[in-house]
């Protein structure tokens, strides 16, 4: 035994080929630099997702609903198989596993392209072609035309392709949250086992701080790639006749699939190369470390004398363990909160925002890349170094988030308030029965395509406003329905809607978003140090991977679908495609501020309780702990050999 421990120790000190130590992938900090890279890629696709989904769900018909399980389904592959990678640890080589980690990726994000080049063109409803005056979108005595132009859609929609759109794309986005699961666990444990003490802290956080750039990023790509048309690599600039106002604008939402995947399969390649173990920095102090195989032998033997089986068993009693500290499941409660308050924000915000001060998808999006997740890296990072400035202990730190959260329940409170009213919509809201003025022109029921008449109300489209003559100018493109029995005043309509007529009130939104975002991450680094010193040394680690299943489990999971579903109930309009309902045409902005708001304060005030029952616990334990003048906090020395009893018995 003892042979075999020193042949091991001298090996890589004295039979490595000269050619490996100086090779670049034997060094740490190249590896650091590529795992950065790698991870910024990842969570760029997972940033895109998210600005895209809107655009995703307008091009196809989804639901709010189903667009949010679509932006949560990733979470599924990786909730169930990252309990395998906290068993595996560093049983097989890192490096490898995370490099095919990457390829996945980068196939699960060409696959979510698929849609878009296997089905036909985007088809929105009242196309107007300038070449003729029997538009359907107008108001015709006879609908032969309107028939006949509905059912050559109905023919292209129900194509294989278009019913297959769903499940390949839920099949991407699971294949993607598969694909994460070994690249940020194996990164971490591979750079810490081979940086030295000193620069490992640096490394991980040069590594955080590169990858916290990723979603928003994606947001930014997003915002840039919705510019574009969305078939324009199938029409020429003359044959696109909408606008980036107009409603049934679909951006080009793939482009950033397709380059996304060309950066994961660029940043994995180095990942073939790298060994299994490299030359630790702190060579000469590993040298002494080894030399004590009977210290080295108690942190990994264990670990591998476990079976699959055996590790899958216990891990419900670890995990029951884990969470009977009070402290440890109030903190983990309040992250849940703010987590799934993140998920809605981060899936629905950027469509709140279009829908709400009637501003275009790119605008939006840009407003949570540019400004929301930056101010949230900031306060994260300013978090951090407020409670190391401050040297604050697991009570201060409580304190700490609970005093964070509270102003951020104020500064979240007034979002509330500040937003449009609806636009009144002919027929649609107010409330009210069909138009009388346009019940002969026989109007499709799927018809869509927004006019704002010369008297401020809107029409779902030419059709419903009454409108029997079309104005065009050939420079400029111009369009204007003339003739339009349903409009006072000047009887005439503008293509495109009226808008909710307050775009004004965006800055002071905007701003006040910012500031919530802010504020609400000051809390982040100082709660996961108290998960982290509130556990035993041992559990550590795990206690870690219980927090991010719960994460996936409470919140990012059930959170946008929950979002997704509040947010179908503000719908006054749906649309209809073939006698199926489609996505939302019209929303109540009024009920849709309230209850997508109101719901992310819900969320804030249970973190803030959760917070609020941690500071009294801590001070409860520290009651408890004074009348003990014989000991080093002798309710944890108890805590701590009730727990020795428990591994005992479990090894038993």
């Amino acid at each position: 035994m003892g042979a075999k421990e020193l042949h091991v120790t001298s090996d890589p000190a004295g039979s490595r080929p000269s050619a490996r130590r100086r090779s670049p992938f034997n060094s740490v900090k190249v590896f650091v630099l590529c795992h950065s890279l790698l991870q910024l890629s990842q969570l760029l696709v997972s940033g895109y997702m998210k600005s895209s989904i809107s655009t995703i769900e307008r091009r196809y018909g989804f639901s709010s609903q189903k667009s949010g399980l679509l932006a949560a389904f990733n979470e599924v592959g990786n909730t169930v198989l990252i309990v395998f990678v906290s068993f595996l640890g560093s049983r097989v080589h890192r490096p490898r596993f995370i490099g095919g980690g990457a390829l996945l990726a980068g196939v699960a994000s060409l696959m979510m392209t698929l849609p878009h080049f296997l089905g036909g063109e985007y088809h929105y409803t009242d196309r107007i072609s300038s070449s003729s005056k029997n538009s359907s979108a107008l108001c015709q005595s006879e609908g032969s035309l309107a028939t006949s132009s509905s059912n050559q859609s109905c023919s292209r929609q129900e194509s294989h392709a278009q019913l297959e759109v769903y499940p390949l794309l839920l099949l991407g986005q699971l294949l993607l949250g598969v694909a994460a699961v070994p690249i940020q666990p194996f990164g971490i444990s591979f750079i810490d086992d081979h940086a030295s003490r000193k620069n490992s802290p640096l490394y991980l956080g040069i590594l955080l701080a590169v990858t916290s750039i990723g979603p928003a990023l994606g947001f930014i790509t997003g915002s840039f790639m919705l510019r574009l048309y969305v078939d324009f690599d199938k029409l020429s600039r003359d044959q696109i006749k909408l606008t980036h106002q107009d409603l049934r604008w679909v951006g080009a939402w793939w482009l950033g699939f397709l380059v996304a995947s060309g950066l994961l399969f660029l940043t994995a390649l180095p990942y073939l190369f790298f060994p299994r173990s490299m030359t630790r920095e702190d060579e000469d102090e590993d040298d002494v470390v080894e030399s004590r195989p009977h210290g080295k032998q108690q942190q990994t033997d264990p670990v591998r004398e476990v079976s699959l089986l055996q590790f899958l068993k216990s891990f419900p009693c670890i995990a029951l363990r884990t969470l009977r500290s009070p402290v440890y499941l109030l903190v983990v409660l309040a992250q849940v909160n703010l987590a799934a308050l993140l998920s809605g924000l981060a899936t629905f915000m950027a469509k709140f925002i279009e829908r709400q001060f009637s501003q275009t998808v790119s605008l939006s999006t840009m407003i949570i890349g540019g400004v929301c997740i930056p101010l949230a890296v900031l306060g994260t990072v300013l978090g951090g170094v407020l409670m190391r400035r401050m040297n604050l202990s697991v009570s201060g730190a409580s304190k700490l988030c609970t005093a964070a959260i509270l102003l951020c329940t104020l500064s979240s409170t007034p979002l509330l308030f500040i937003g449009c009213p609806t636009q009144q919509i002919a027929g649609v809201f107010p409330p009210s029965d069909a138009l009388l003025c346009s019940s002969g022109c026989r109007c499709p029921q799927e018809a869509f395509n927004p006019v704002c008449g010369s008297d401020g109300v809107e029409f779902r489209s030419p059709c419903h406003a009454g409108c029997i003559a079309i104005e065009t100018d050939p420079n400029n493109n111009f369009t204007n329905y003339t003739e339009c029995r349903c409009v006072g005043g000047l009887g005439s309509a503008a293509p495109g809607t009226c808008g909710s007529g307050c775009s004004g009130l965006l800055l002071p939104f905007v701003a006040l978003l910012g500031l919530t975002s802010f504020v609400a991450s000051f809390s982040q680094t100082p709660s996961y140090m108290m998960i982290l010193r509130t556990v035993p040394t041992e559990d550590k680690s795990f206690a870690v991977g219980v927090q991010y299943m719960l994460f996936r489990v409470l919140a990012f999971m059930p959170g946008p679908v929950l979002y997704g579903s509040v947010i179908d109930t503000t719908c006054i309009l749906w649309g209809e495609k073939c006698g199926k309902q489609t996505s939302c045409r019209y929303y109540n902005l009024d009920r849709f501020r309230q209850r997508f708001l109101g719901l992310q304060v819900v969320f804030v005030c249970g973190g803030l309780l959760c917070f609020l029952l941690t500071v009294r616990v801590l001070r409860r334990r520290t009651g408890l702990q004074e009348p003990q003048p014989g000991s080093k906090g002798g309710y944890e020395l108890v805590s701590a050999s009730s727990k020795e009893k428990e591994q005992e018995e479990m090894k038993r």
